[in-house]
């Protein structure tokens, strides 16, 4: 259910404010070209493309290549035209235009005349209009003039005296000059993703009129709780009350002597929890802010998925005048928590323990580390408009049903919007959130840096009190990718680009931050090596490491991508730290996925239309050419050619879905692997806490780095990382060159298990081996960390034939969920072969499918051998996730597999129509 619809059903007002709004949402408007002779119904919130394209003047944006025959909408200037707003009172004494997004060069119109402009997708817009209103002699028509963001950057670019960086800093993926305006900045393209440049009112618009004594309109508010004395950046005293900090951005008239009122409820509104009159009440122009206290133990806490529950409270705030009349209600869900970023100093008690020196880099949810599991999230759509709350309830069950407990929200798409955050609050999921400034080094005029404060200032606030945000970081990469490119490239003036860096991602931002919320933490770049200290001072308030690190300790998260395949499962490779914020490899989506954006006819591996969705590698311009997504192509192709057997299809559709479903399997090897590494590292001087791979979803159908499809249906990739990071696994640890084999448990429980692995050896005809057939391993391992149970090597252990084998682990394990108390049983199962597939003397293990009418289950079984890789597909026309999928079966072990319905409806044969193959079909022709 919506939150509003929530609130409303629990008679908790939303907003409640008694002056006229007019919401202007909705197909009252025309969007016009006069350039093109182009007119079509439009409607707000929207883009051009999409009113474009419903009104039939174009083709499916993502259809085929309509990303570049549609380039000229980019290009071109756009009108949104209203008809005459209806509902406008005639005895308002002011009146205001309100838009809480323009996307991005805008000029605004009411009755002919120009009431304001704007210049950043991000931030809320105001116009009072009271005069031009009062003056209109016409009904009153309202106009939006969009300007082409990519002729607008260019022009920026062009100035006399402009910013210039070194070759090489700024990367430009298609649509230059990105770096110059405040626009998502994978609108121009990205290695993932189209260039659309869309523009419109991509957000919802208002008129709000005031008639005398009409109290206040809500436009921002910034709910703050933390514990007593907490300060961003170090951990909270957890027995210290909660403090409650609300502030509220209005227009209107405020009168002398308002004040603020709170209640607390709990999630089903049957008590209190705190209400009263809120002290410390301090005022400045829009803005009244108080603040009370909460007793340490009355809340009930809020944890994420997997930590505790996600228990939730509503707010309501009220603003009264000195006769406590109410002047403006505002309710807001929160969750009382403490979430940091913990980047001290390691402490001797640390060393003690076994731990490097250095930094920490992990987060600690209130009071507790924890080990952060998931991924990082991308704009869902190159449209806006089209992402809808009940698209992302169902990407966030596929989230939690992965055993995702962190994503990182990456820059530079877009701010979410609230209901995203209203999700992850529900479901447990902490989003690590970013600025929107990616992979280039900004400018720092001041007419840009006031422009990005007022941004600022503007999502800090609204997003403030939603207990899944858990981090903001300036922007991606820049201390890791873009600072060190300019120190190679211009090693003379590199000081210069430093001082920019620092003042727009410190001196300006940092403060902002800590101004307007005291949860939560800030650090400057995605990735880096954290800072020496923080002191507000100093100029540059935060002092940061870069490279002042000492040999042997570890201060960072890490950032890699390795595409040599022929050493991608070479350990000595991985990067050995504190956090990996970003890993990974490109895989094709499924052949389903394809058919909603491509013929039939171009359903080749290398056909150009697919080459032309493949932006891995970028052309680095508009250039049509495709020898740099050719390249991209290649390593997907060298990847499966050097370790699994080579499809061979005679059929050439059913080839490249072979091809695709291939491309897959390495790529959730190659995760897997990397996973049980960071995770191993738990319990390593490095201690790791936490893997966020690169990445979750999909933009549109294309070979991408994603575990989740356009459509939402899972690649191989999601169902192999919800295996593997469940709470405690059993990892086997292979080095090819040198024999060495390690077997480790590792669990992220937060209190000491036991249990036992049992080590199993099978050739490929499903029969134990005569030796070393099964061994039974005890275990114990302790709160957030690991243990080896098998440290050997391959040569010392008896095995005839090294490419008819393979080891099953198998474990079981008792123990607790952290934050309950009820015991849990916890079973992992994992396996391991001495060669890659492409050497392994695999056998056709027989694989049988029957579905069960009664418990609407699936069950698979190997009746002849082992079956490595079984993968169960379902039809095009639903979208769902089995219980699991691509695992190993052996003989006399059959599995049973439930399906969960995301999107359409089963009919009668739907489950006649889903299939089952292996690694050993890859490669056998039809």
């Amino acid at each position: 259910m919506l939150l509003t619809q929530l609130l409303l059903a629990a008679g908790i007002p939303l907003l409640a404010c008694a002056q006229n709004v007019v919401d202007l949402s909705g197909k009252q408007w025309t969007v016009t070209n006069p350039q093109r002779n182009v007119s079509a119904p439009g409607s707000l919130p929207s883009h051009v493309h999409l009113d474009l394209y419903n009104a039939g003047l174009i083709p499916d944006p993502y259809y085929g290549t309509n990303e570049i025959d549609l380039r000229w909408i980019a290009w071109s200037n756009w009108t949104y035209t209203s008809k005459p707003i209806k509902g406008l009172s005639d005895k308002a004494e002011s009146s205001w235009l309100v838009f809480d997004g323009l996307d991005t060069f805008a000029t605004v119109k009411l009755c002919g005349q120009v009431v304001g402009t704007a210049n950043n997708q991000f931030r809320q817009w105001k116009y009072d209009v009271s005069d031009v209103l009062k003056s209109c002699k016409s009904d009153p028509v309202i106009s939006i003039d969009f300007g082409s963001a990519p002729v607008i950057a260019n022009s920026i670019a062009n100035q006399p005296g402009q910013e210039t960086w070194p070759a090489g800093v700024q990367i430009s993926y298609e649509f230059e000059n990105r770096w110059f305006i405040r626009k998502e900045q994978s609108d121009f393209a990205w290695d993932w993703g189209p260039a659309f440049s869309p523009t419109g009112p991509w957000k919802p618009a208002y008129v709000v009129q005031f008639e005398p004594d009409d109290g206040l309109y809500v436009l921002n508010t910034d709910i703050d709780i933390h514990r007593e004395g907490q300060i961003n950046h170090l951990p909270a005293d957890q027995t210290k009350p909660w403090v409650v900090n609300a502030s509220i951005d209005f227009l209107g008239s405020l009168p002398k002597g308002a004040s603020l009122n709170i209640d607390i409820k709990d999630l089903q509104n049957k008590s209190s929890i705190a209400s009263g009159r809120l002290s410390d009440i301090t005022t400045k122009s829009g803005t009244i802010t108080g603040t009370t206290i909460v007793d340490a133990n009355t809340p009930k806490l809020w944890w994420p998925n997997g930590l505790g529950e996600q228990n939730l409270y509503y707010i309501t705030v009220t603003v009264v005048d000195s006769k406590n009349k109410t002047l403006a209600t505002v309710t807001k869900r929160s969750g009382f928590r403490t979430i940091i970023l913990n980047q001290t100093n390691i402490t001797d008690a640390q060393l003690a323990l076994g731990i490097a020196p250095g930094a920490n880099w992990h987060f600690e949810v209130n009071g507790h580390e924890f080990y952060a599991k998931g991924s990082n999230f991308i704009p869902p759509d190159a449209f806006w408009p089209r992402v809808t709350e009940a698209r992302m309830n169902k990407l966030f069950e596929s989230i939690v049903s992965g055993n995702q407990n962190m994503l990182r929200v990456w820059s530079s798409g877009a701010y979410l919007p609230d209901f995203i955050y209203d999700i992850a609050d529900e479901r447990g999921v902490l989003l690590w959130s970013e600025f929107e400034f990616s992979d280039a080094l900004y400018p720092v005029d001041d007419d840009f840096l006031e422009n990005v404060a007022a941004e600022v200032l503007y999502q800090v606030r609204r997003l403030n009190h939603h207990p899944s945000l858990a981090l903001w970081a300036g922007g991606n990469e820049l201390e890791s990718l873009e600072l060190p490119t300019a120190k190679r490239e211009d090693p003379e003036g590199y000081s210069k680009y430093l001082a920019e860096y620092e003042k727009l991602f410190i001196s300006l931002i940092l403060p902002i931050v800590y101004e307007n919320t005291r949860s939560i933490s800030y650090t400057p770049t995605s990735t880096g090596n954290g800072y020496t200290k923080i002191d507000f001072s100093l100029p540059v308030p935060m002092v940061e490491r870069y490279d002042n690190i000492i040999p042997g300790g570890y201060y960072a998260d890490s950032d890699y991508y390795l595409y040599d395949t022929s050493i991608a499962f070479d350990m000595s490779n991985y990067p050995v730290n504190r956090f990996a914020n970003e890993f990974g490899f490109q895989s094709m989506p499924s052949v389903h996925t394809w058919r909603q954006a491509v013929a039939e006819k171009d359903l080749q591996f290398n056909n150009s239309v697919i080459l032309h969705h493949n932006h891995h590698y970028p052309p680095g311009s508009l250039s049509l050419n495709t020898t740099n997504s050719s390249r991209g192509m290649g390593e997907m192709t060298t990847a499966v050619e050097g370790y699994y057997p080579v499809p061979f299809k005679t059929d050439p559709v059913a080839n490249f879905s072979a091809w695709c479903l291939a491309t897959q399997r390495f790529q959730a090897d190659l995760y897997k692997t990397e996973i049980q590494f960071y995770r191993r590292g738990s319990g390593r001087p490095e201690r790791q806490l936490g893997s966020l791979y690169w990445q979750l979803e999909d933009i549109w159908q294309a070979p991408t780095w994603a575990g989740i499809e356009y459509d939402g249906r899972w690649k191989v990739l999601h169902y192999v990382a919800k295996d593997i990071y469940q709470p405690v696994i059993v990892a086997p640890f292979w080095n090819s060159s040198t024999g060495e084999l390690n077997v480790t448990v590792i669990s992220d429980l937060w209190e000491s298990v036991s249990g036992t692995v049992n080590l199993t050896w099978y050739n490929y005809d499903g029969e134990p081996l005569s030796k070393n057939a099964t061994s039974s391993v005890p275990f114990h391992v302790g709160p957030l960390n690991t243990t080896d149970i098998l440290v050997t090597n391959i040569k010392d252990i008896s095995v005839p034939d090294t490419k008819n084998a393979v080891l099953i682990l198998s474990l079981e394990a008792s123990g607790h969920l952290p934050n309950s108390e009820s015991a849990v049983q916890f079973t992992h199962e994992n396996y391991f072969t001495p060669v890659y597939t492409n050497e392994a003397k695999l056998v056709d293990p027989g694989l049988k499918l029957t579905f069960n009418k009664s418990t609407q289950k699936f069950v698979v079984e190997a009746t002849k051998g082992v079956s490595l890789y079984t993968w169960l597909d379902y039809p095009a026309g639903i979208v769902g996730f089995f219980d699991e999928n691509s695992f190993l079966l052996v003989p006399g072990k059959p599995k049973e597999i439930g399906f969960t319905l995301l999107d359409g409806k089963f009919n009668g044969s739907w489950a006649e129509a889903v299939t089952v193959q292996s690694i050993w079909d890859q490669s056998v022709s039809d």
